[in-house]
């Protein structure tokens, strides 16, 4: 059974594929070439799914830390006989700078161990299990390590010293004293392509150095944002980074699949993918960030993307994949047990096919917020658009999943409304940029139409709030969109009397805010940190700023050592739960703080 606690976990990435280390110093998860391959190491899922773990033989204190201004995880060993240093990174393409980051990335894990004081021995297990567990490689040495056949990949292991093979497993064990480094690289390739060239130690230790070198130049031209929680806003814009499929802009939703929402419970989905909903919220934290080249990159895959569906008058897709695939068909891998036998362990996602009409508003917020005003847009971004807001237009009187995915009957969810009044709002003000003045009073007709339905249907009188869906008892908190997106003034009674129903009625003993309390699946779920910190930039917004802190900390508190943040946390134990890291709780940090800032900026100056 895999027991690791998911917040044990730190993020590696080449921007094109992820992988997960543990504390101890082993590798759980490594998918290459790409965020959506099948994983080499999959212990994270399975005891049995493989592993590569590097660590002292003796017990350790360990501390560990990125480099500074990067993603290069440097784990420290204190034994009784002396220290060692373990350096891992995904390798950046050579001399790759700022914005270039993952453009020629070589799929090479690199894995550096240095005894910095007295004497460490070393053990060395490497296991690895291509295609999710279901390959167990036959083993070969080969000049300067190994090679791993089997499957549609071959994966060389350069090594400085010889492995011990038994089966699909090799082993070493290495006295190491002060100033004796040892260099490892994991590359794939496919398997009908010619050999590869196993890289040296002194080609290990300049491209480590050089990956440093390319993050820290990325950090330098991304320090925008000057405010409170500057450390984690940064940190929170290389995560975002790290989470990005360079070759198209794609921003997966996390690195892993199947890691559950609930535990015992059915909510294990595949996150390796890019959602439309995510857009106008990643592009205003990136924007936070400084990175309007990130930004122009992601809203150009999406328009891509999406771009034929509405000409054939079918539903704007909800999510692609990262190359921007449209089938994401979702089946079981029956073979792995699940974190903590918790399966099923799921890749694809079934969702792509549910309708959900929020997708058109999040699309037009993200046109609106990235493309610049007063320049000409390109005739086909131009025509997308047109067509997205007049889908918004026609079709928000139908029902949906809604945000959350909901599994069960569709329904009036006012989340869902809202974004399409968002996507004609923001369509009328770029009316000049999409040529599309003759358009105007249909638009605004529908959008003052948006507007009355969700303030005659969406008002609970009795609950004193706007709830999940039309005529609903439940509350949501979705609706803290309300002011985020400008529906509302945050000064008005029915946004004031919400966001305190919710911060009220959903939110848990730790201060952590839950989507809704009950759904078709009769599942008690975790808390989100999306939400949390949603609660925190409506409270900022509506001039609670007290709370606002308060939530902000409450949501960040559960950020591991190395301020990494999970999709949710358990309301009983505070446990990490959902898929790792997510791009979403780290857009919603950003943003929050923000909001925060702001607002404590205009109180400054009214006084």
């Amino acid at each position: 059974m895999s027991a690791r606690p998911i917040a044990d976990h730190a993020l590696l990435s080449d921007c094109r594929s992820a992988a997960l280390v543990t504390s101890d110093g082993s590798v759980d998860w490594l998918c290459l070439p790409r965020f959506d391959s099948p994983a080499i190491f999959a212990r994270l899922l399975d005891e049995d799914a493989g592993h590569w773990s590097i660590r002292p033989t003796a017990p350790a204190d360990i501390s560990r830390r990125y480099v500074e201004d990067t993603l290069v995880l440097e784990t420290t060993f204190h034994t009784p006989g002396g220290r060692a240093v373990l350096r891992d990174a995904l390798a950046l393409g050579r001399r790759e700078r700022g914005h270039a980051l993952g453009i020629a990335s070589p799929g090479t894990l690199l894995r550096q161990i240095t005894c910095t004081e007295g004497q460490v021995d070393v053990e060395i297990a490497y296991a690895p299990r291509p295609e999710f567990g279901l390959v167990y490689p036959l083993l070969s040495a080969v000049r300067g390590g190994l090679a791993a056949y089997g499957g549609a990949h071959v994966l060389l292991l350069s090594s400085p010293v010889d492995l011990q093979v038994s089966g699909s497993t090799a082993y070493a064990r290495i006295p190491l004293s002060a100033g004796h480094r040892l260099g490892f690289a994991l590359h794939v390739r496919p398997a009908w392509e010619g050999k590869s060239v196993g890289w040296r130690a002194g080609r290990i230790r300049r491209r480590m150095s050089d990956t440093i070198k390319g993050w820290r130049s990325w950090s330098k031209l991304h320090r925008g944002y000057l405010g409170p929680w500057q450390d984690a806003v940064g940190h929170s814009g290389r995560v975002l980074r790290a989470l990005t499929f360079a070759p198209t802009g794609a921003i997966v939703a996390a690195a892993t699949t199947s890691l559950p929402e609930t535990r015992g419970g059915m909510r294990n989905w595949d996150y390796r993918y890019t959602w439309v909903r995510d857009a106008s919220f990643t592009l205003q934290a990136l924007g936070t960030a400084a990175c309007e080249k990130e930004r122009n990159r992601f809203f150009d895959f999406l328009a891509r993307a999406a771009a034929t569906q509405l000409d054939r008058g079918v539903d704007l897709q909800i999510m692609y994949g990262i190359g921007g695939e449209h089938d994401l068909s979702e089946r079981l891998l029956p073979h792995l047990t699940g974190w903590r036998n918790t399966g099923p362990v799921r890749i694809g996602n079934g969702a792509w096919r549910q309708r959900q009409l929020d997708v058109y508003g999040e699309l037009l917020d993200a046109a609106h917020q990235t493309l610049p005003p007063g320049e000409p847009l390109a005739p086909t971004t131009r025509t997308f658009l047109v067509q997205a807001a007049e889908t918004a237009a026609q079709r928000w009187t139908q029902q949906d999943q809604g945000i959350w995915e909901r599994r069960g009957p569709s329904r009036h969810f006012l989340h869902s409304k809202l974004m399409c009044w968002v996507a004609l709002d923001r369509a009328i003000a770029m009316a000049s940029a999409l040529q599309a003045h003759e358009r105007l009073p249909y638009w605004e007709y529908e959008r003052d139409r948006i507007r009355q339905a969700i303030e005659q249907r969406g008002w609970n009188a009795r609950l004193g709030a706007f709830t999940q869906a039309f005529g609903s008892d439940d509350l949501d908190a979705s609706a803290l969109m309300l002011p985020i997106v400008g529906f509302l003034p945050p000064n008005d009674p029915r946004v004031q009397s919400t966001v305190l129903a919710i911060a009220t009625h959903l939110t848990d003993s730790n201060g952590m805010v839950r989507r809704y309390l009950t759904d078709e699946l009769q599942e008690e779920e975790g808390a989100f940190l999306l939400c949390t910190f949603w609660l925190a930039q409506a409270l900022a917004l509506t001039g609670h700023l007290t709370r606002a802190r308060h939530a902000f900390q409450a949501a960040l508190a559960h950020a591991n050592d190395l301020c990494l943040l999970a999709e949710e946390t358990d309301a009983t134990t505070a446990e990490a739960l959902g898929n790792f890291p997510q791009a979403f709780s780290h857009i919603g940090l950003i943003n929050a703080a923000r909001a925060i800032r702001d607002a404590e900026r205009q109180t400054t100056h009214a006084q």
